[in-house]
This record gives structure tokens, sequence and C-alpha cells, in this order.
């Protein structure tokens, strides 16, 4: 994968992985109920997003083409 595609990808799910928690995507998951494991449901919301961020950085690593080593290199 070419640089440049790898950080227009990257760019994409950035910003796809947070405008959920901003303001005005974030106004409908702004509640309390119903209560989703024990959490009220915007702190759920919050805590998803911020695992699935965490799940598409990992991803991203491991497609990054600067962090693969080429053969030879130590």
């Amino acid at each position: 994968m070419k640089k440049r595609t790898f950080t227009t990808i990257f760019t994409i799910v950035s910003v796809a992985a947070f405008l959920p928690l901003i303001f005005p995507l974030y106004g409908f998951a702004n509640r309390e109920m119903p209560i989703v494991l024990g959490f009220p449901f915007s702190f759920f919301w919050v805590i998803l997003w911020v695992l699935i961020v965490f799940v598409a950085v990992i991803v991203l690593y491991f497609l990054d083409p600067e962090n693969k080593q080429q053969e030879g290199e130590d």
C-alpha cells in the first residue's frame, strides 16, 4: 500500500471514528435511558466509540507501510 493511500485511509477512519462523539451527532445519544451494561446510554456510547477507535488504530498500525521492515534491514 502506498503511503499516500494509507494517509487518506487513516484520515477518513480518524474523522469517521470521532464524529459520533462531538456535539451534533452526540445529541441523539445524550440520554440516560436505556441502561446498557449498567451504564447510562450516553456513557456507554462514549465507551463504545473509544473501543472502536482503539481497534481501528491497531488495524491501521498493521496496515502502515512504514511499519513493515524490508528484507536485509535490522
